[in-house]
């Protein structure tokens, strides 16, 4: 089969297309057919070589995988043939192996493209509006990267919800597109402070939530535009540099700040993070969230879709096809 490899930590051109042994599942696990692989901005961090706890070179990257069930393991019952997408490693591959316990199915009305694009970005925008930010009813929320893979789960999420949604996103249509999405309030912050921004819309009582996958002075910037008793939940940093907050910014007031890992909370409190798929499933399968994928690429020109993520041209999910 092909597969994906990064052979050094580096820019995209450390991405190269090897042949490999397809994968026999082990008890437990099914082996997937991969119809599409989709790609999320950790695996660029990881790449890079800056993503805590992230694998060592040389490796197969990707962390969800969308396909047909082709053979499974010992004391399995899950049968051959079955529509299914799943978050496991070594995604970017024509064939790859997955707990059948985590499996989600895939229903025949979604492709495969967008179906890989649900488990990372819905699973983290919910968690982190709900499970960790605890967002209600008629609260506002403000959403980096609104046009952006999370970005545009958390938009659709929080206005079905009930909330004043902020965005930010760099052009007209990233912005058009968090609008259709059921964002508010969208913002250009190439060109605007969006604190300021959001504070003069609410005159001057900020929102309630920040969702915040970028780091760096973002980090200080939304605490600056964040309602009193507010929470931020900081779940990235796009940045490529950690959240940098003054600590006497949260004590004056009483501001909130959560970490939140998709990984490490499916591996330490998987009941909190998993309670969020059937609410997603129900609302997926009624035609009342969409998932937007952007850009579909070939297996092998993933380095060019890493470029194009890291040049701030996508919106929405970009997928790997093989």
């Amino acid at each position: 089969m092909k597969a994906i490899e990064v052979t050094e930590f580096g820019d995209s051109n450390v991405i190269e297309t090897t042949e490999r042994d397809a994968p026999e599942p082990g008890p437990g696990e099914v082996r997937i057919a991969v119809e599409a692989a989709g790609i999320n901005f950790a695996d660029i961090m990881q790449r890079r070589g800056h993503y805590q706890g992230g694998p060592e070179p040389p490796y197969v990257p990707g962390m969800e995988a969308a396909g047909t069930i082709d053979a499974v393991g010992d004391d399995v019952e899950r049968e051959v043939g079955e529509r299914v997408v799943a978050m496991t490693n070594q995604a970017y591959a024509e064939s790859v192996t997955a707990d059948a316990a985590g499996l989600f199915d895939v229903p025949e009305s979604m492709g495969f493209a967008e179906a890989a694009g649900f488990p990372v970005q819905f699973l983290t925008a919910h968690n982190t509006l709900f499970e960790w930010g605890g967002l209600e009813e008629g609260e506002r929320v403000l959403v980096h990267a609104a046009a952006g893979g999370v970005g545009t789960a958390a938009v659709q999420l929080a206005h079905e919800a009930g909330a004043e949604v902020f965005g930010t996103a760099s052009t007209q249509d990233k912005r058009d597109l968090a609008e259709r999405l059921g964002a508010d309030h969208l913002i250009d912050y190439t060109e605007t402070d969006f604190a300021e921004a959001v504070n003069e819309e609410t005159d001057g009582e900020g929102v309630d939530l920040v969702l915040d996958g970028i780091g760096g002075e973002t980090s200080q910037q939304s605490l600056d535009c964040l309602a009193h008793g507010g929470r931020m939940v900081a779940y990235g940093a796009a940045s490529g540099q950690p959240g940098q907050l003054d600590t006497s910014t949260l004590l004056f007031n009483n501001f909130t700040v959560y970490g939140y890992h998709l990984g490490q909370s499916m591996q330490r409190d998987p009941g909190r993070v998993l309670g969020a798929v059937e609410h997603l499933t129900e609302l997926l399968t009624g035609g009342d969230l969409e998932v937007v994928v952007g850009e579909t690429f070939p297996l092998t020109e993933a380095a060019a879709a890493h470029e194009h993520i890291e040049n701030r041209e996508s919106s929405g999910k970009v997928v790997l096809e093989p």
